[in-house]
């Protein structure tokens, strides 16, 4: 591959991510909206939203263009709650995963009661959640705790 073909293709891959954070924009706005109608506080409100911002439009889009709406919001959910947030996060605590998930949950709630996503990518997260969630917070207290073997090391 020569550099004019490389740049070529990062400047699709950006075009394409701009145009799934301004989708993303929307789908922030309406979550926002929900979460002000359920009668959250202010400082909730905005945790739930710095969150999900977080993960659309940090790690959804950092290797590939993913969006939220096709299933691979749903299909990346374990690489970052049980990776990516505990290894690369220097704040990541199972408490930060509870609040994640937390987020992610009622966002994709309102997403589907919406009908931006589909009921089976919905009920995927759920069940990736329900299985995945106490390893997750195992691993990162884990690897938290110095004392404990790093769940990530292959020796």
């Amino acid at each position: 591959m020569d550099f004019e073909e490389y740049e070529f293709n990062y400047k699709d891959y950006e075009q394409k991510c701009n145009e799934i954070r301004m989708k993303n924009e929307i789908y922030l706005e309406e979550f926002e909206k929900d979460l002000t109608k359920s009668g959250l506080k202010e400082n909730t409100i905005k945790s739930h939203l710095n969150n999900v911002n977080f993960y659309i439009n940090n790690f959804l889009l950092r290797e590939e263009a993913a969006d939220m709406v096709t299933g691979t919001g749903a299909f990346y959910l374990n690489n970052f709650l049980g990776i990516f947030i505990i290894r690369k996060c220097m704040w990541s605590t199972p408490a930060t995963i509870k609040s994640n998930v937390a987020s992610i949950k009622k966002f994709y709630k309102s997403m589907f009661e919406k009908g931006h996503i589909r009921e089976e990518n919905y009920n995927g997260l759920l069940y990736t959640i329900k299985e995945d969630m106490n390893t997750w917070l195992d691993d990162c207290e884990a690897y938290n705790d110095s004392s404990l073997p790093n769940p990530f090391s292959p020796f």
